[in-house]
């Protein structure tokens, strides 16, 4: 298993990007919480995924809404199970993790929802950014409540700092 990476410059600050054989494993942010340890990314890569990199500059300028990109999603089966529901809460949108749970036939897993949530390897990509608290409040995220709250108003098209969330 060979493991590279590289750092993009976005608007939510440096990103690294994590490939296993090639394949998109992780999108850390700085000062994320439950980041792994650098030494575990691997190699530098001199030549990043040109596709990933294209489409996370087309997300950032509006462009794109829907990703498409093969994903290596390391974690454990209920991990996984909310990661690829995460995929499907559209842009723009969001979702409780009460409501998640119930999606995933565990209504009382909300809980269980947000841990695997906070364990996400691949940010925007994967939106947990996406996912709220219950009254519709922002709850934590790994890469800080600032982030995430840029995030949501970006999707929304409000300028964050009048965002009310």
């Amino acid at each position: 298993m060979m493991r590279q990476h590289t750092v993009v410059d976005s608007p939510y600050g440096p990103l690294t990007l994590v490939a296993t054989d090639g394949v998109l494993s992780g999108l850390y942010m700085t000062g994320q919480r439950h980041r792994p340890p650098e030494e575990t990314f691997g190699q530098p890569d001199p030549r990043p995924s040109g596709e990933v990199v294209r489409q996370l500059d087309a997300y950032c300028a509006g462009r794109l809404t829907a990703f498409d990109l093969p994903l290596h999603l390391a974690g454990t089966p209920f991990q996984r199970r909310v990661w690829e529901l995460l995929r499907t809460i559209p842009y723009g949108e969001t979702r409780s993790y009460g409501e998640l749970a119930g999606a995933l036939g565990a209504p009382r897993a909300s809980r269980a929802v947000g841990l695997a949530n906070g364990r996400n390897p691949i940010g925007i990509i994967v939106p947990c950014h996406r996912v709220v608290g219950a009254s519709g409040g922002l709850t934590g995220y790994g890469g800080g409540l600032d982030r995430k709250r840029r995030l949501l108003a970006f999707e929304s098209g409000r300028p964050a700092d009048n965002a009310l969330f």
